[in-house]
């Protein structure tokens, strides 16, 4: 329940965060009111993202005290407590989606891990779509959405449940003006319902921040001041925020700040750097650009503004060469751009919508690699390095790695890549989104000096409104088409409005009413809990519908991934055909010759008794010695017969004469059974000439005869094709299982979890079950396969090696979570699975070499490893007719290494970052 008698939604106390050297938060100490809506400004880096992320519980905190809704957000179980009541969107275009799945799939996911009916999810729903204009995409993939458009994916995802504390981290960046108002609607109509919400919201968007009721303005890790917008403007003696925010920055923060003064456009005369005529792009029969036309003159700074998923970027990658248009003609200097030009290519730059450099490089790595693309000669790449860090002001980072660089700083070193080459024409797509205000007016002084005195063509989008004002010419775009184009005063008086804004929602808002949606009505019952919880699981306590929704989750990815997919079904069956007819100890058909020295009847008949075996297959004779060495050597034969001269003289005078078999033991194991055959055959052999000569055999104390059990026929295909299954079984779901975590990890969705009130069992093992569901659908196939294909009958108990199978999938998944949660890449767990599983469950479980003679090491790896077990499972039921309490230690000893992982995961996995 939330308390209504709250006046402070948080209060930070002596706080200070660290990421290595670097201070992010320096002794805050305030108290944030509740029932507001609060926003938080400044420059990048200065520590809002760290301190929400304190207040939303998803990082650790270091130094000091914070309390959330009235209680110690540090503790584990009040912050567990809460977690159905605070919704945490964090920074970053998407960071809380599931690429993979459709729009729908992503919200009915939130919906059900906050316990959520179906008729609850149902209206939630329509209602964040209409509002954010998403019920057109609800089955388009989330990794197919435009930046805006992911941005108003997650922030549906964040009020699914009507939270009473919603942490916003730069929600509306990269989003279009229409669908930012469009947000903050939506918002005051939950405000409507639940007045007691508390909105805690950084943006990059000034004229955003004005709407505020409360703001804090931060810079270098500690808060400058707070109060209303009209106080924060007052106190600075400002008529924006965006003056009193650059007049409140230290002096060395907004050191050399000016606005950007822009020159008026001279045309320079001659062919348009630019050109589109009836520029079409279609995906299926998705329509994505429809038949624009514009024309972009040399030097220019030409705006393009249109709302999410209009076709902004679709349209900037044809005029690059990136797609190849489905109708229409992109023309660069006159000429058209194919992808293939690679002349055409040189005199354009372009900067992407989200950061496309190496972050794994330096800022001076990152140009230098680029100068060697553009094959400048090493003594002018250098040069042109030097002068760039120098001009873009990156000489205090041009040291430092991309990925530990303030998001403007990146922005700059975007540029900087994109204009190496010093190209003529240069394409930015949303090149300041997200970056504070003095970092987005130096980007444009760069801009400026790069198209007024460089003679640059620069063709940009933008959703920043001042910035768009700037350009010489624009261009509004919606849909896919061009609603109007001209210069931005221009546009603003054919609409006779205020502001460049208003005259672009004015043309969005026309456009929209054509396709308009009939709105969606809240169900009564839901507006009379205004204030109270929905009969919702209890946090804290083991939810199996919370299971349900990682589980449920987890396998429409798995579906929506054809390349795992194909994998999981396919792999374990491909790669069983390939080792049970590829991977056997039977030594059949050994291929030999003989060197006979004597050619007599005696020798002939010697060599006889190697004709007519499946064990032997003759070729050529050997003539000599060097023949007899080549053909070993080059793999012709496996071993050579060397009949001496005298060989039936000595036959027949009851002597034994010596015949050399030269064996080829590149290979022991098949060399040492081949010398085992040969010596059999001699000795039958030998049996049979002293027979017809009369010849007493060798004396002997003893005889002993050998009887085989199980496998009387010796055929390795019995013991073969239950390994293969142990095998496989351990390998496939252990990769598959050891992606699931740590994807999460690289794509910023684990912040989902850190925020959500669930446990880590419930997210550990809704995150194993499909695996163990796409774990026993290979076990049962395989045991078909084995059956069927390879005529390997299951002589003992069926549910005896269906509990074995079972319970050995736990354990296998298990220890692909267990690489997931300890890996910190998709890379390093996928090598950890494929290696760690192969050398054990091939050399430590009995498959070749008995568990018994392992001594050290080895012995102590079969004892842990839950392979070991399930060979003498398989092996037993396979082929020694066994039954369930003859192996049932074996059993048992998996059930263990099963739980054993699954705790080790709980252990390692983090319910926040640090």
């Amino acid at each position: 329940m939330s308390d209504d008698r709250l006046t402070i939604a948080a209060s930070v106390r002596g706080v200070t965060h660290r990421y290595r050297d670097v201070v992010a938060l320096d002794n805050v100490s305030i108290e944030i009111p509740a029932n507001k809506m609060i926003g938080v400004i400044g420059p990048d880096g200065v520590g809002k993202s760290t301190l929400l992320g304190l207040l939303a519980g998803v990082r650790k905190i270091q130094d000091g005290d914070v309390q959330v809704l009235g209680g110690n957000i540090g503790d584990a179980a009040f912050r567990t407590s809460i977690a159905a009541r605070v919704a945490y969107l964090p920074q970053g275009l998407g960071k809380n989606l599931y690429p993979t799945l459709s729009i729908f799939e992503n919200v009915d996911f939130f919906g059900r891990l906050f316990g959520q009916s179906r008729e609850e999810r149902e209206w939630r729903i329509d209602d964040l779509f209409q509002s954010t204009d998403l019920t057109r995409f609800r089955d388009r993939p989330a990794g197919k959405l435009s930046g805006g458009m992911k941005q108003k994916l997650g922030l549906c995802c964040s009020l699914i449940h009507d939270p009473d504390l919603l942490i916003l981290d730069e929600p509306t960046t990269g989003v279009d003006p229409l669908a930012r108002r469009q947000f903050w609607d939506l918002i005051d109509r939950i405000r409507e319902r639940r007045p007691n919400m508390s909105v805690l919201v950084a943006t990059a968007y000034m004229d955003e921040a004005e709407r505020f009721e409360w703001l804090m303005v931060m810079n270098g890790g500690q808060i400058l001041d707070t109060g209303t917008p009209e106080e924060v403007r007052t106190k600075t003696d400002s008529t924006t925020l965006e003056q009193a925010f650059i007049k409140m920055l230290p002096e060395e923060a907004k050191k050399g700040h000016r606005e950007p003064q822009i020159l008026p456009f001279k045309p320079s005369g001659g062919p348009p750097a630019i050109e589109a005529e009836g520029l079409t792009q279609r995906f299926g029969d998705f329509t994505a650009v429809d038949h624009v036309n514009f024309r972009i003159e040399r030097g220019e700074i030409f705006g393009f503004l249109g709302s999410n998923g209009c076709g902004k970027t679709t349209t900037m990658k044809m005029l690059t060469g990136l797609l190849e248009p489905t109708d229409g003609t992109a023309l660069l200097f006159g000429n058209p751009m194919k992808g293939g030009d690679i002349e055409a290519r040189r005199r354009v730059g372009f900067m992407s919508q989200a950061f496309s450099l190496y972050t794994e490089l330096t800022v001076r790595q990152n140009l230098v690699l680029h100068a060697r693309l553009f094959d400048l000669p090493p003594a002018e790449g250098e040069a042109r390095v030097n002068s760039l860090i120098e001009k873009f002001g990156l000489q205090n980072v041009a040291d430092t790695l991309a990925q530990d660089i303030p998001l403007g700083i990146r922005q700059r070193l975007s540029l900087a890549v994109a204009v190496l080459h010093e190209p003529e024409v240069l394409i930015l797509d949303e090149p300041t989104s997200g970056v504070d205000p003095v970092a987005r007016d130096g980007f444009w002084e760069l801009l400026i000096r790069l198209s007024r005195e460089d003679n640059v063509t620069i063709f940009l989008s933008t959703h920043f409104m001042n910035e768009a004002a700037r350009c010489d010419r624009m261009s509004m775009m919606h849909a896919g088409k061009v609603l109007a184009q001209g210069p931005p005063a221009e546009l603003v008086r054919q609409r006779n409005a205020p502001d460049l804004e208003t005259a672009f929602i004015g043309y969005l808002e026309d456009e929209a009413a054509k396709v308009a949606q009939p709105s969606v009505e809240v169900p009564a019952t839901e507006v009379a809990k205004t204030g109270e919880e929905q009969a919702h699981d209890e946090p804290g306590k083991f939810s199996f519908s919370r299971v349900w929704a990682f589980a449920r989750r987890e396998a429409i990815e798995l579906r929506h991934d054809t390349v795992r997919l194909a994998f999981a079904v396919l792999g374990p069956l491909l790669l069983m055909v390939v080792f049970g007819y590829g991977i056997s100890l039977d030594v059949e058909h050994l291929k030999f010759a003989t060197l006979d020295f004597d050619n007599t009847a005696a020798s002939r008949s010697y060599t006889d008794s190697y004709r007519g075996s499946i064990y032997y297959d003759e070729r050529d004779p050997i003539t000599s010695y060097t023949e007899l060495d080549r053909r070993l050597r080059n793999g012709e034969l496996r071993f050579a017969l060397e009949i001496p001269a005298g060989y039936q003289r000595d036959v027949q005078r009851g002597r034994a004469p010596v015949v050399n078999a030269y064996i080829d033991a590149a290979i022991p194991f098949r060399a040492e059974t081949s010398r085992g055959y040969i010596e059999n055959t001699h000795s039958q052999q030998e049996a049979l000439l002293r027979d017809e000569k009369g010849i007493p055999p060798i004396a002997k104390p003893a005889n002993v005869e050998t009887r085989a059990l199980y496998n009387q026929s010796f055929e390795s295909v019995y013991a073969m094709v239950p390994g293969d299954i142990m095998l496989l079984l351990m390998l496939i779901p252990s990769m598959l299982t050891a992606l699931s975590v740590v994807r999460e990890k690289e794509l910023g969705s684990i912040a989902n979890f850190y925020a959500a009130p669930a446990t880590k069992a419930e997210f550990l093992f809704g995150k194993q079950l499909p695996y163990i569901g796409v774990a026993l659908i290979q076990f049962i196939t395989l045991v078909l396969l084995a059956v069927i294909l390879f005529q390997v009958p299951v002589k003992g108990s069926v549910l005896t090696l269906m509990l074995g199978g079972i319970i050995y999938v736990l354990a296998s998944t298990g220890f692909g979570l267990l690489i997931s949660v300890f890996a910190s890449t998709q890379t390093a767990a996928i090598f950890a699975a494929a290696i760690i599983t192969i050398l054990p469950a091939v050399q430590f479980s009995g498959m070749f070499v008995p568990t018994s003679s392992l001594t050290g090491g080895a012995w102590f790896a079969a004892q842990i490893f839950p392979s070991t077990y399930f060979q003498a499972i398989a092996v037993g039921t396979f082929t020694k007719a066994l039954g369930f309490w003859a192996v049932w230690t074996n059993i048992l000893a998996l059930a263990i290494i099963a739980a054993i992982y699954f705790i080790l995961s709980a252990l390692l996995l983090k319910k926040q970052e640090p």
